[in-house]
């Protein structure tokens, strides 16, 4: 025979007490909730209920506000809090929080024996440098222009020797497999070298670049300095009205803005996932990399590093500047709540977990290259390769003539105050809209073909194959010979770098249509890149966390934005020329 068990409710006890003012309204809570909801009161903890509902637990208050007798509690619980309000004056969840920290904490002190002092860790000693109240922003600046010295510098000899690869042994292969089977000579030949391998080869070229950024970044991240950052930019979040975990998406976002606008749904207000998902797209994302690269090596050769770390801090100042004005029209807020985290140790970082980082993201880049890139690339091709007059014939004809050139064409005057109003450098911004890469695969196609810059050499298979090997182990070479120089020693004579065909003709066209200004206004072109509209599957991810109204607030106002800083770039630098001239 089994006996019956009652079950009976086991009353908690209480360990402590907080100030008599808040235990006066938590006793009248209780007695409200008893009083007006008997089901509520048999539910939960009476005592229990009445301070998270003083501490504002939203999914209590709605079952509050649904169940019989909610809004007697509501209306007491209204009263409660302000009166506590006005005896405390600041929000009663933050000095009930304070209450029971300051128990545990003596309780600790009761049953705890501590050494008399306590000795600061290499850990803290560090933490006291890099999260400094004055000194944590510029180590983080200074750090950003160590990556971007070792991006530009360490990887540039294998971007030449990718791209001689490309230009070379790769379209020799290409040209005489066409050949060989009775298509040389004809569209196909043109669409394989002039379209697929101009275009995608390109892009493909700035992947050692892409890698040293994501090599660097990798160590700072497995190392436990990206959670400091986060730590030392709350400061400067906080101007901005956003919680200092806003800037972990915008850290994500110099990899790629798409899963940095996904991150904003670790913040909790909705006013401050708008607000940040909003400032992500001034984050430099590494397709992006590749334009300011090509630009900066070709216009800025003895600063190329120090470019590019400008176009990075315009970006962070831009985005800074934009969440100010919002703050205090569109998105006006209170002060956000003070940010409290745990810093992960210092650790060396594990070659599993770089290689995994790298891997990761360059893999992406190079999917794109194999998709996206690819269909734009074949698009542009056919574009540039029919003709808008009767002087040509498909894939014969004048590339001025073709309706690429056509369309860009038209379009192309309102850059004119910019310095570059040429229908090439138009037509790459257009393109860029699908992504940021195809800025320069659109370059690589359209001054490919005017300068003829594909062309096949008379060389044998094996003779192609020791130029690669040998053209790697060079590039090895001189990235060993450049590591002295990140820190400014010159130990081995540099000499000059060639110029491509692509970047000798994107030289004389930007100083053919900025009246002799060509580096002024090949900064106002990255200036434009920077700010202006990112690519389709960002706009997607913006649409889908923000909505479409803040979508298309982004879209105009990223290009009216960068329109006018482009504007303001190129005049006002003619300007100072010619007052200092």
């Amino acid at each position: 025979m089994i006996a019956a068990v009652t079950l009976t409710r086991v009353e908690p006890r209480t360990f402590f007490r907080y100030s008599p003012q808040i235990e006066a309204e938590i006793t009248q809570l209780i007695g409200a909730i008893v009083a007006a909801s008997p089901v509520l009161a048999a539910t939960y903890h009476p005592r229990w209920l009445a301070i998270q509902l003083l501490e504002g637990d939203e999914a209590l208050l709605a079952e509050v506000a649904s169940t019989e007798g909610g809004g007697v509690i509501e209306h007491a619980l209204i009263g409660s809090l302000a009166r506590l309000q006005l005896h405390y004056g600041e929000d009663i969840d933050v000095t009930l929080a304070d209450y029971r920290y300051n128990f545990v904490h003596e309780l600790v002190g009761q049953v705890v024996t501590r050494p008399a002092t306590k000795r600061a860790n290499l850990s803290d000693r560090v933490d006291g440098i890099i999260t400094h109240r004055y000194l944590g922003i510029p180590i983080f600046l200074a750090l950003m222009w160590v990556v971007f010295k070792i991006t530009t510098d360490i990887a540039a000899p294998f971007i030449d020797w990718i791209d001689g690869v490309i230009a070379g042994p790769i379209t020799n292969w290409v040209v005489a497999v066409l050949g060989g089977v009775g298509l040389g000579g004809t569209w196909v030949e043109s669409l394989f070298v002039d379209g697929i391998i101009a275009g995608v080869g390109g892009v493909l070229v700035f992947v050692p670049v892409l890698m040293s950024l994501y090599l660097a970044l990798a160590i700072l991240e497995d190392s436990g300095y990206m959670a400091r950052a986060a730590f030392v930019m709350d400061r400067l979040m906080s101007l901005l009205g956003l919680h200092g975990k806003s800037f972990l998406p915008m850290i994500v976002g110099f990899g790629c803005n798409v899963p940095a606008m996904y991150a904003t749904r670790t913040l909790e207000n909705e006013r401050d996932r708008i607000l940040t998902g909003l400032l992500v797209p001034f984050m430099s994302c590494g397709a992006r990399l590749p334009v300011y690269i090509l630009f900066a090596t070709i216009f800025f050769p003895q600063a190329t590093g120090l470019v590019i770390f400008s176009l990075y801090l315009i970006g962070i100042l831009t985005a800074i500047g934009l969440g100010l004005i919002l703050k205090r029209t569109l998105l006006k807020s209170s002060d956000p709540m003070p940010l409290l985290m745990e810093f992960p140790p210092y650790r060396l970082p594990t070659a599993k977990n770089i290689w995994q980082y790298v891997w990761e993201r360059t893999s992406a880049f190079i999917h794109n290259a194999w998709t996206i890139i690819l269909v734009t690339s074949i698009i542009i091709w056919f574009l540039m390769a029919t003709p808008t007059n009767r002087n040509g014939s498909f894939a014969d004809t004048d590339v001025n003539n073709s309706v690429f050139a056509t369309v860009s064409g038209a379009i192309a005057p309102i850059f004119a105050p910019q310095g570059f109003d040429s229908w090439e450098a138009t037509g790459s911004l257009i393109t860029g809209f699908v992504a940021k890469e195809v800025v320069v695969s659109t370059m690589a196609q359209v001054y490919g073909v005017q300068t003829g810059q594909a062309e096949a050499g008379q060389t044998t298979f094996f003779e192609d194959v020791g130029q690669i090997a040998t053209g790697f182990v060079g590039a090895t070479v001189d990235t060993f010979k450049s590591i002295p120089l990140i820190v400014g020693i010159d130990l081995f004579e540099e000499e000059a770098e060639d110029q491509t065909d692509l970047m000798n003709a994107l030289r004389l066209g930007f100083e053919s249509t900025s009246d002799g200004h060509g580096a002024l206004a090949a900064y106002a072109f990255l200036i434009f890149v920077l700010l202006y509209t990112p690519c389709v599957v960002t706009i997607a991810a913006e649409r889908h966390e923000l909505g479409t109204r803040w979508m298309w607030f982004s879209i105009f106002g990223q290009l009216a934005l960068a329109w006018l800083a482009a504007l303001l770039v190129f005049q006002g630098g003619k300007l100072l020329i010619w007052i200092v001239g």
